[in-house]
């Protein structure tokens, strides 16, 4: 499976933004889709994930409310709506891919997201 995400960018705070990754390949292998991000200096975090169907969602709790995963599987594509933006969401975005919650296996290039405030 091969990831290519897109659409991070500049914004202010307060700001939207949404991010897109395509899957291409074994797209059997994207049962779950995910994004993780990861800040200059720090650990990367978990962001939120979708199943197969979107009949499950989760999401880090620093983000609940502000931003929606969702998922086209004739596009191969999950995307990230980020709405409220905060300067502490600046990071590099990740998409993710793998049979089980929790269990990825292929990953995309990042994509940046930086807030300024």
């Amino acid at each position: 499976v091969q990831l290519q995400a897109f659409g991070g960018g500049l914004v202010q705070a307060g700001g939207s933004l949404r991010l897109s990754c395509e899957a291409s390949g074994r797209t059997v292998r994207t049962n779950w889709m995910a994004w993780f991000r990861q800040a200059p200096g720090k650990e990367g975090e978990f962001v939120a994930a979708i199943n197969w169907s979107s009949s499950s969602t989760s999401y880090a709790d620093s983000v609940k409310g502000r931003f929606t995963i969702s998922r086209d599987n004739a596009k191969n594509t999950v995307y990230l709506q980020m709405n409220s933006l905060k300067p502490e969401d600046t990071a590099g975005y990740y998409c993710a891919s793998g049979t089980f919650f929790g269990d990825y296996g292929y990953w995309g290039q990042g994509t940046q997201v930086t807030v300024s405030s």
